[in-house]
């Protein structure tokens, strides 16, 4: 038929991973990577003794609430980002969402299911899925951003932790993700980066809506300083909550270790598909290993540090479950031009 389309041959035609395989190697490989660890160090998981049970739980309670009073710094950081934007949204329809999306990545083999569950039910709200899209990216950045700092200005002020090759890969690994995550910003607020997108395809608006987005903040330097602001306490209490839990089990390297080595943990588990288990315990047993901790005990802090994010995580629950049925905003928000 004149003007039909020749069916691509099998030969030329690009195979595709399914995404249920893929997510089932990751899985897998988190759980051998655990499975591995554990093995390596169940001489020093049996001999481990936590001392005072009561005193462990104390240590514990404040960790899980430390935890959960990051997450909702958190959600108020995704806020300012929607707000800045001019997307319109309530600081506890914010909150809901986030501890939805929470759940979702902390119980489900999922690395970027949490943000979809974000991106969908704001848009829901503003009436725009590339607004919704960018203030869950630029939020994210923001995070990639203070970690590396936090590292840096740690291994500064105390050198000596270089001295070893969990200092050393830390402060790579950290210069490494600046060095990218400067890439990435430049392009995507440059005007021939994602500057060229606006409009056209559901992608290329969302990405143009990024682009939008990161050019309202460098026009705004106030607004971007109060994110990074709030960005440096969520982050800041997750490495306190890593050394509570670390103080119920005996483990305590010193405040800057904990500075230089808890944020590459956060960055490096997300490498995993459920909740960073495998990795985070595999990283801690890299980073701390010269700092007096042997192998049963980083595996048992980051396997506590993951069960007290699930028990956090479980007050996402009910958002979960009840926050789909909410209505869309009859007047969708657009990320302003200007101004």
């Amino acid at each position: 038929m004149r003007g039909a389309t020749a069916p691509v041959p099998p030969s030329q035609r690009r195979a595709r991973i399914p995404h249920g395989l893929v997510t089932a190697l990751r899985v897998g490989a988190s759980a051998g990577l655990l499975a591995l660890l554990i093995i390596i160090s169940r001489d020093e998981l049996s001999a481990l003794d936590v001392g005072s049970k009561s005193a462990a739980a104390a240590w514990l309670t404040g960790a899980a609430l430390v935890i959960a009073a990051a997450f909702v710094m958190a959600a108020v950081r995704w806020w300012q980002v929607a707000d800045t934007l001019d997307v319109r949204v309530s600081g506890r329809s914010t909150l809901s969402i986030y501890l939805a999306a929470l759940f979702v990545g902390n119980f489900l083999p999922t690395t970027i299911g949490g943000d979809v569950l974000r991106v969908n039910r704001l848009a829901r709200i503003c009436g725009s899925q590339a607004n919704a899209f960018a203030t869950v990216i630029i939020e994210r950045l923001t995070g990639w951003v203070v970690l590396p700092l936090l590292t840096l200005a740690a291994l500064i002020s105390q050198p000596s932790l270089l001295r070893h090759s969990g200092g050393q890969i830390a402060g790579g690994l950290a210069l490494g993700t600046l060095v990218v995550l400067a890439l990435i910003v430049w392009v995507a607020e440059h005007p021939r980066g994602l500057g060229r997108l606006a409009g056209g395809t559901r992608i290329r608006e969302a990405l143009g809506a990024v682009h939008t987005g990161l050019s309202v903040f460098r026009r705004h330097p106030g607004a971007a300083g109060r994110l990074l602001t709030v960005g440096l306490a969520y982050q800041f209490l997750l490495v306190v909550a890593t050394a509570l839990a670390g103080a119920a089990i005996g483990v305590n390297p010193g405040l800057r270790a904990w500075l230089a080595f808890a944020p590459m943990v956060l960055i490096v588990q997300n490498l995993s598909a459920i909740g960073g288990l495998g990795v985070r315990e595999g990283a801690l047993v890299l980073f701390l290993d010269a700092h007096g901790v042997n192998e049963g005990e980083a595996v048992l802090l980051g396997l506590l540090v993951y069960a007290l994010t699930l028990l956090v995580s479980l007050t996402g629950a009910p958002a979960l479950a009840l926050g789909g049925r909410r209505n869309r905003s009859k007047v969708p928000a657009e990320v302003p031009a200007g101004s």
